[in-house]
């Protein structure tokens, strides 16, 4: 008998579902997207390969109409649901209820062609009350969302296919431009240069500890930080600029030699308390979590990346354990808050509940994206103890937070005293210094009893629950400890991926759904890599944000970013449609784009206009020895430096701000025949770049090795004062095995040869168009210039490199090995190639375990199949 077919995203939300449905429904996963924009040539149907058009994906001539095709990993799954589908009496739709869950189950609906009923079911918790209520009262597909989802589908295609080519011609082959991932770049960018032009200010002030005249001698007393002299403030670090210079009159700045003069002669003084002033002190709790919060707060209390956060909330919303974790709301339903209090009367007592429910509300830019905050599911929450039982160690500390986080925000305000002290004593010289003391005293702890708000800037409370003794004016004390303290000004911070979330939401780029993949793409494309938590701009990120500056200013504004965002939103709320828009946008039409023409006539007309070795040039400063000006560049193996005709490759772990000009001529000052550019993991043997009889070439281990050391020549553009590790490691791979040919097993080789680079395949040769194909072939496209049939086989697998802890997602054993292209991490399951500024022999288990997070997030939960031969068709 024909059964209702339920649809959602994940195998995991799909097992979660069909518990709760039981035998009277078949529940089935659409492992995500089923169909998109094509990704390569390849994907482009046999109908559409003649058109201009079909590569981009998008008629531009015809209202911007996509061409999407079924991915070739989905076709088998496709087909496994239309099957499902024929034997059903009825279809929910039941993805997530946002965009993009919109939109996927729109594609569901043109690809399957259903002739039974569709349903679309929405929730945004997966309990069984709540799953219940969505198969009662389903609605009705919302095409306003599906709108809004095309035409950003549609937008990022048009930006990244008309000025990634840009990037390519003016900075680096391969390099990408994206709507958002421009603009989040820039803001990292921007930091860093605000640090490169940073001017570090010294000053001093003194410090120690006062007690009473009787006190003894073990007493402690309490610190107090010298705050005034002769009347006037003592200048700290916030009233300094960043060029060094003070930005207020009104304060004095003591140097060395005047602290400390000011220090030993109040060593005998007497100090009287000047003044004690008392406030009340309250604190109300922050609000439940939306998305950014959420992240932010993870990446603060967990050090957990924004991929890894939106994994474990993914996974615990699709196993029942939370409300649905893509939202910008922070409301709670009156479910959430009954239960709330519950746990509140229960766990901590009714003087911890206010005597009504907290309400927290905010302008929330598209309703329709807008659910209740991210809280515990269901009508009572599970506790952190009994959730933590039951899912890995990564998703009960996030549910911690969560569960934590919702409970304080219905709790009472935290209430005290904040007490301030100043204590005068007169010098020996005469001068008067003041020192200053301050505590807050918490009586009720209220929310703080359950949980306590993050900050980026460290612990925002110093000298909470510290208490001063009783003290009143006029009391004598005296000095114990006194020091004189020097200190200097700190640039800006570089962000964190929690504070460059915090940043994309106050600029109003992206938005909530959006952060952990933004965060990804930049890394992944080169342009930011991690330091610790601090994310670092690549040299190549500042070629392109210039670029994009200089040349498409508004790409990479911050309010056209920002408009884009709320235009969007319109289409959603169906108050602007999406053809006129796209429209506005590409060409420049109906006056509504604030520039001269659209999208493509920006590109064609500006593009002669862009000088490459201007874009691409990073001023560091003057040589004052040769009056020469040195700048960085973005070579195709990497950056380097120049001076004049001098070239010297600059290390990759270097972040900019420490690239001064005593730096850069250290560089440049290495000597250029021979320079070691580091160790070989594998081997542990050191790899030499030297000059030779016959050219350049690149040496693993010393001269006097037994055997004589592997060495191979360096390709015709590559520059040995440019050469980086990683490029040598490949070169010495050669000559290289691709792989085996299908038809006899046979290996086929990549080598350089006297009359060029070519492959070999038994008596077979073929040569290559160029020599960086050596390194970038692969085993399809050898077998394709060897014009035989495709099909690939891996490489026999190298022993590991590093052993490491269980990655908790997997559960499995992770482990470093060596790839083509360098060291990845794995899992068995997920490989994770490592990044600019990690090392095999640093990396840690949270680290690896990240890794494999970014890589899952940015692959999804889709297993992928070999691409079945018949080409996909249109729809």
């Amino acid at each position: 008998m024909p059964q209702p077919l339920v649809i959602v995203e994940s195998p995991a939300k799909a097992k979660t579902i069909a518990r709760y449905l039981g035998g009277d429904y078949v529940v089935e996963s659409s492992i995500g997207h089923i169909r998109d924009l094509p990704r390569n040539a390849a994907d482009v149907p046999k109908a559409y390969k003649g058109e201009s058009w079909a590569r981009l994906g998008v008629d531009v001539d015809n209202d911007f109409k996509p061409l999407y095709v079924v991915t070739s990993e989905k076709k088998d799954h496709v087909k496994a649901l239309k099957d499902l589908v024929g034997d059903a009496s009825e279809l929910y739709l039941a993805t997530d209820e946002d965009r993009e869950g919109e939109a996927i189950a729109w594609h569901l609906l043109e690809v399957l062609n259903p002739k039974v009923p569709v349903k679309r079911m929405v929730f945004h918790e997966i309990t069984a009350d709540a799953i219940r209520r969505a198969v009662e009262n389903p609605r009705e597909l919302d095409r306003r969302l599906v709108d809004a989802q095309e035409a950003r589908r549609i937008l990022d295609r048009l930006y990244g296919y008309e000025v990634s080519p840009v990037l390519w011609r003016k900075v680096l082959p391969r390099l990408s431009a994206g709507r958002v991932q421009s603009v989040a770049t820039r803001i990292v960018v921007d930091r860093e240069h605000e640090r490169m032009r940073f001017v570090a200010a010294g000053y001093w002030d003194a410090e120690g500890r006062f007690v009473t005249p009787d006190a003894a001698a073990d007493e402690n007393g309490f610190a107090a930080r010298l705050v005034e002299v002769d009347g006037s403030r003592v200048a700290g670090g916030g009233d300094f600029g960043p060029d060094g210079n003070l930005t207020k009159s009104d304060v004095v700045v003591l140097d060395q030699g005047s602290a400390t003069s000011l220090v030993e002669g109040l060593t005998d003084a007497d100090f009287t308390v000047r003044s004690v002033e008392s406030k009340p002190y309250r604190r109300r709790p922050a609000a439940p979590f939306m998305t950014s919060t959420l992240q932010q707060e993870a990446g603060r209390k967990l050090r957990l990346s924004s991929a890894q956060t939106m994994r474990a909330a993914q996974s615990l919303y699709e196993a029942g354990y939370i409300t649905y974790m893509r939202t910008d709301s922070i409301t709670l339903s009156e479910t959430a808050l009954n239960a709330a209090r519950t746990e509140i009367s229960g766990r901590y007592g009714t003087e911890f509940l206010p005597d009504a429910p907290r309400t927290y509300n905010r302008k929330v830019k598209n309703a329709q994206e807008a659910h209740e905050a991210i809280r515990p599911a269901g009508d009572a929450f599970r506790t952190p103890e009994d959730v933590g039982r039951e899912v890995n160690a990564t998703m009960a500390s996030v549910y911690d937070l969560i569960w934590k986080r919702t409970v304080a925000s219905q709790m009472t305000d935290a209430t005290g005293e904040t007490v301030t002290v100043r204590l005068d004593g007169t010098a020996t010289d005469g001068r008067v210094a003041t020192f200053g003391a301050s505590g807050t005293v918490i009586t009720h702890l209220g929310h703080l009893k359950a949980y306590e708000e993050g900050s980026d800037d460290g612990d925002d409370e110093e000298g909470r629950d510290r208490r001063l003794p009783p003290m009143a004016e006029g009391d004598t004390l005296r000095a114990r400890d006194l020091e004189a303290r020097g200190h200097e000004t700190q640039p800006p911070s570089r962000y964190t991926e929690a504070s460059l979330v915090k940043r994309l939401e106050e600029l109003g780029v992206g938005r909530p759904s959006t952060y952990a993949s933004i965060i990804s793409t930049i890394q992944d494309r080169g342009y930011v890599w991690k330091k610790g938590t601090a994310l670092v701009p690549s040299f190549t990120a500042f070629a392109v944000v210039r670029l994009l500056q200089d040349h498409f200013s508004d790409l990479v504004d911050y309010a056209f970013t920002e408009r884009m965002e709320n235009e969007l939103d319109d289409i959603a709320n169906g108050d602007r449609e999406a053809v006129p828009w796209l429209a506005s946008f590409y060409f420049g039409q109906n006056g509504e784009a604030e520039r001269q023409g659209g999208l493509r006539d920006q590109v064609s007309d500006r593009l002669d206009e862009i000088d490459p070795r201007l874009i691409n040039a990073i001023p560091i400063g003057t040589d004052d020895e040769s009056g020469e000006e040195i700048v960085a560049r973005v070579g195709r193996y990497g950056p380097y430096l120049a001076r004049g005709e001098e070239r010297a490759g600059i290390p990759e772990d270097l972040p900019p701000d420490e690239l001064d000009v005593a730096k850069a001529k250290e560089l440049l000052a290495a000597p250029k025949d021979e320079r070691q550019l580091g160790v070989d993991p594998e081997t542990g043997l050191e790899v030499w770049v030297r000059n030779g009889r016959f050219g350049p070439y690149v040496q693993l281990g010393p001269d006097d090795a037994d055997p004589k050391p592997k060495r191979s020549s360096l390709f015709k553009d590559m520059e040995p004062s440019e050469l980086r590790l990683e490029d040598a490691l490949a070169l010495l791979q050669l000559p290289r095995v691709v792989g085996n040919h299908p038809e006899n097993g046979e290996e086929i080789v990549a080598s350089n040869g006297r009359f060029g680079p070519y492959i070999k395949w038994g008596s077979e040769t073929r040569s290559l168009d160029e020599e960086r194909q050596l390194l970038s072939l692969e085993l399809d496209q050898a077998v394709e210039i060897l014009a035989k049939p495709k099909t690939r086989r891996r490489a026999a697998a190298k022993p590991p490199l590093k052993e490491l802890g269980e990655d908790p997602v997997s559960g499995k054993k992770m482990i470093v090995k060596d790839g083509r292209w360098g060291p990845y991490v794995t899992d068995g399951e997920t490989n994770a190639s490592l990044r600019t500024g990690d090392t095999v022999e640093d990396l840690t288990d949270e680290r690896a375990i990240e890794l494999l997070a970014d890589r899952r997030a940015k692959a999804g939960t889709a297993k992928k199949k070999p691409a079945a031969k018949k080409k996909p068709a249109a729809k």
